[in-house]
């Protein structure tokens, strides 16, 4: 067979059983692995040979939900991660250490933001935001001799705004460093950052590819296209000898999969984020609907988005389907069919108790800490998610105090309006 479809993929990509084996990825609900010789245990401690030793380093079922997300994008290799918090983490910190500096986007989600600006400061790595709709040669100026990574998000969480995804690849590569996406709201259906210069493609598996707000969960996909030789001094972590592994040189003994590697041999090691064998199979169940999910998410959210934009209570409307959207160019270039997410923000004429009693009204869609199932959900994120930060930062992160984060699920949209319509005429009162 040639290359296969996305929705192939998603259905049965990387799990090939042989006659008799079971049809559906068996839940390996093990810590550790048998062997016959202390040869053999040595050569997998060792990576001079593969297989499964320890769970938490790696495990059949996880491998192989990593291996059809990497698939889904089109890397080389992939690692699940117990959340999409930690992929965050480990994406950036698996290339830089104290002393070491990064650029990112600020209109990033809020979870990111603190991760960023604060808990890495605590390790010795900086960070400088940058507007991501500013030119390149402003973006430029964020960039020092030691920095090691440029991070973006495909569409922010809960901003929506697209981000450029080419002129960041430039930027980066002009610099010798990586673009890092985050692809959690557009997944890999609606858009593939690889094809259009990215590096490393991280997700909250959490959102749209769990689908069904049950498994906490993140993933790190490798494009394997960057590469680390030619900047051998900018990355010693994998290119030199490490001492831990008998002085094994990641990007001379594995190539291509140097990074993941690296990130599962070394910071899965010692930091342990990995998700449970049970997580990773309804993960997988998530992922097999996942470019159904996609659709229906989408075609909801373009027409809740519509009638938003008609309502005279109604502020402003974000989302980059409508065609007076600031992103909507952006979208058509880098979304399939541009299609971006279910995700719409928008704002109510009032103050903060106006939204207040709008989201309170609503009775299908749910008040909840999550976004990006297949169950209509709201949220607002400056009382909420992004309530450490001050009106300053909300600002510089692309947060307006006033933004409601409305996520729309698979359900009827007809029932969805409904509960809006009623939910607004209860926020006049």
């Amino acid at each position: 067979m040639g290359k296969r479809k996305l929705a192939t993929i998603c259905a049965q990509g990387e799990w090939n059983p042989k006659n008799g084996e079971p049809r559906i990825v068996p839940i390996y609900q093990s810590t550790t692995f048998k062997y016959d010789s202390t040869a053999e245990m040595a050569d997998l401690f060792d990576l001079k040979a593969e297989g499964y030793f320890y769970t938490r380093l790696q495990n059949p079922t996880n491998d192989v939900v990593a291996a059809k997300i990497a698939a889904l994008e089109g890397g080389v290799a992939a690692m699940l991660t117990s959340s999409g918090q930690a992929a965050s983490f480990y994406s950036v910190f698996n290339i830089c250490q104290a002393g070491d500096h990064f650029v990112s986007a600020a209109s990033i989600y809020g979870g990111t933001y603190n991760l960023f600006l604060v808990t890495m400061k605590k390790l010795g790595i900086e960070v400088t935001l940058v507007d991501q709709d500013a030119d390149e040669e402003e973006i430029l100026k964020a960039f020092r001799p030691n920095t090691k990574a440029l991070f973006g998000e495909t569409i922010t969480n809960p901003g929506v705004c697209v981000l450029d995804i080419e002129k960041f690849a430039r930027i980066a590569h002009s610099q010798g460093v990586p673009l890092i996406i985050d692809n959690t709201f557009a997944t890999p259906i609606n858009c593939r950052p690889f094809e259009f210069g990215a590096d490393i493609v991280i997700h909250s598996t959490t959102k749209y590819m769990d689908g069904h707000a049950t498994s906490i969960g993140g993933c790190i996909v490798d494009s394997g296209n960057f590469d680390w030789e030619a900047h051998h001094d900018k990355f010693p972590g994998l290119t030199e000898p490490d001492p831990s592994y008998h002085g094994l040189a990641y990007s001379k003994a594995f190539g291509k999969k140097a990074y993941i590697v690296k990130a599962t041999a070394q910071l899965m090691r010692d930091l342990g984020s990995i998700p449970s064998p049970m997580n990773a199979f309804l993960l997988n169940l998530g992922l097999e609907t996942l470019h159904l999910r996609v659709l229906r998410h989408c075609e909801n959210a373009q027409k809740v988005a519509e009638y938003l934009q008609q309502r005279p209570e109604v502020a402003w409307v974000h989302y980059s389907g409508l065609k007076n959207d600031k992103y909507h160019a952006l979208a058509q270039k880098y979304f399939d069919g541009g299609r971006s997410c279910g995700v719409i923000s928008f704002g109510l004429k009032g103050d903060r108790s106006v939204s207040e009693k709008f989201m309170d009204s609503l009775k299908l869609v749910a008040i909840v800490t999550h976004v990006a199932d297949a169950r209509s959900c709201v949220l607002h994120p400056a009382s909420h998610t992004h309530r450490q930060l001050s009106d300053e930062q909300l600002i510089e992160a692309g947060i307006q105090p006033d933004l409601i984060r409305l996520s729309i699920g698979i359900e009827d949209v007809t029932d969805i309006i409904a509960d809006i319509e009623q939910a607004l005429q209860q926020a006049k009162k």
